[in-house]
């Protein structure tokens, strides 16, 4: 089976943008103009009126969310409207504090200045003060709510305030959850729900769209223009962050970051494909502290990673590091073995076992387990057992991207048939043997790549990985560079007959006496008849003559 074209391997803009345009020819776009799902429900949520007083929306917790909710609400509506980044309750609720003579200096709140206006809070503000939670219920109802007493002394009577203000809180899935559990009643039917969309499906129409939308914040922030092949660049390193070829990031904090940075290197003038180039390598090389060590420790031996060779029962699988305060997460290969005995027919999961395998993870040993039986078809139960383990592994491990890695070495140990160190394996497997999409991938192939690189190309290393995985990849232009010239491969399949044929060289099923699942019925038949026979006559000889 051929590995596939380069092309496939990054994202591919010549068919979608204008590849003669600078990115100021662009036609400025706004916020609104990318976010049509959220821009209708602002509509509603205006129109609604008291009917419905608050919105709640699903939105990163930064200021640059809750400035363009606020730019978005102002093209539809003459009230007053403001945004705040302040969690203290006694500046949204106001204060006041009486001195000895009982003389009471009032200060007004965010939520009383804004009466019969719109307010835009972060979720955190609410969650930071349960105080804050009840006020702004009640005032919704149309109930009297104290201010907040900032003196030594109290009044005779408190200080309270009524206000029609309409609030729309936004914050993340999880701080949404958060302040759903302490009180449901923000997710009733008076409380309408909308979601800022994180990326955009880049084509032929949407393209113009997006690039304008990116042209107005450079216009905003003074930065420079971007040559048509910066644009490209750029739109690939967008397509890196979605995972997904076909698609841009629309957070405005990313955006300005990159181009921010591109500018420094381009010394304020026109950006190139060069300038994004460096800001890229120079951020992989800030983050790559823990990677750079992980590799180390492969080159140096004291993980053991073959990447040339054939091994019975060994594979190489791959996965996805994440370790907490790292901004980011890195590939790194994995060995999985396999070993089998005679026994009753039980494949041991030594992760689970050892309690360091997550749920996912035995769900998809299961499944694997489940497929193979079916494709052996046999009449009774198998007269084995197998161990499968994630060799130097010492912390949990989780997901099922590794399941088509486990079949293989599994296949392997029980045919006797050898698997090709040189070809890295990831995907999930399904009952009838298909191969699923998978996480991670930029991640996962980079990681490998690495070390082939460093323990040296030979033009037969490469990786297997789910067809339905091929738009997501948006490799680094080091692997890129090597597809081309033929060192490196990748290989996508949609089954485990196309898998196996890659990493062993043989057929998994046919007519022919030398596939994988006839060797391995031909095992199984010298196990159950002859093996054990012999196994039992043994036995017996050593009981009866032991003196």
């Amino acid at each position: 089976m051929n590995s596939i074209d380069w092309r496939l391997a990054t994202p591919q803009y010549d068919q979608v943008i204008d590849s003669t345009l600078s990115l100021l020819q662009y036609n400025s776009s706004s916020f609104s103009d990318l976010q049509p799902r959220l821009s209708a429900s602002l509509k509603r949520f205006v129109e609604l009126d008291v009917l419905a007083p608050l919105m709640v929306i699903n939105g990163a917790d930064t200021v640059y969310e809750r400035r363009n909710i606020t730019n978005t609400l102002q093209q539809l509506t003459q009230k007053p409207i403001a945004y705040s980044e302040s969690i203290e309750i006694n500046e949204l609720l106001g204060s006041y504090d009486v001195d000895s003579k009982e003389q009471i200096r009032t200060h007004s709140g965010l939520l009383e200045k804004y009466d019969n206006g719109y307010l835009v809070l972060s979720a955190n503000a609410v969650l930071a003060n349960p105080k804050l939670l009840i006020a702004i219920r009640s005032l919704l109802v149309g109930e009297q709510v104290n201010r907040v007493n900032t003196g030594k002394y109290s009044p005779s009577n408190p200080q309270a305030f009524k206000s029609s203000v309409r609030v729309i809180l936004v914050g993340d899935r999880n701080q949404l959850g958060d302040l759903d559990y302490l009180d449901p009643s923000y997710s009733s039917s008076l409380t309408l729900f909308a979601e800022v969309e994180m990326d955009l499906r880049i084509t032929q129409q949407t393209a113009i769209t997006y690039l304008g939308y990116v042209a107005a914040l450079v216009k905003e922030h003074k930065l420079p223009d971007l040559s048509p092949v910066a644009i490209q660049r750029f739109l690939t390193a967008g397509a890196r962050i979605c995972e997904e070829q076909h698609y841009a990031p629309l957070s405005s904090q990313w955006i300005l970051s990159l181009i921010r940075e591109s500018a420094i290197e381009s010394n304020a003038q026109t950006i190139d494909a060069t300038h994004i180039d460096a800001v890229v390598e120079g951020r992989y090389y800030r983050e790559s502290y823990l990677p750079n060590r992980a590799l180390d420790d492969i080159l140096e031996g004291q993980v053991l990673i073959q990447t040339q060779g054939e091994q019975v029962g060994q594979v190489n699988g791959l996965t996805v590091v994440d370790i907490p305060g790292h901004p980011v997460s890195y590939g790194e290969p994995a060995r999985i073995s396999c070993v089998i005995h005679f026994g009753d027919g039980d494949v041991s999961d030594v992760e689970r076992k050892a309690e360091l395998g997550g749920n996912l993870h035995a769900k998809g040993m299961m499944i694997m387990q489940a497929f193979l039986s079916s494709a052996l078809d046999l009449d009774e139960p198998f007269p084995y057992s197998a161990s499968i383990v994630f060799e130097q592994s010492y912390s949990e491990v989780d997901g099922d991207s590794a399941s088509l890695a486990e079949l293989c070495a599994l296949v392997s140990a029980l045919s006797g048939c050898k698997l090709k160190q040189s070809i890295a394996v990831t995907g999930a497997v399904d009952q009838f043997g298909r191969v699923q999409a998978v996480g991670g991938l930029n991640e996962k192939i980079e990681g490998f790549y690495y070390v082939c690189a460093h323990q040296g190309l030979t033009g037969l290393q490469g990786v297997v990985l789910p067809q339905s995985n091929l738009r997501h990849l948006s490799l680094h232009k080091d692997v890129i560079d090597s597809i081309k010239q033929g060192k490196f491969h990748i290989w996508s399949v949609e089954n485990v007959d196309q898998a196996l044929p890659i990493i062993t060289g043989q057929e998994f099923r046919g007519d022919d006496s030398e596939t994988l699942l006839n060797k391995i019925a031909e095992r199984i038949d010298r196990l159950s008849h002859h093996d054990l026979d012999e196994k039992w006559l043994n036995r017996l000889k050593r009981m009866l003559f032991k003196d």
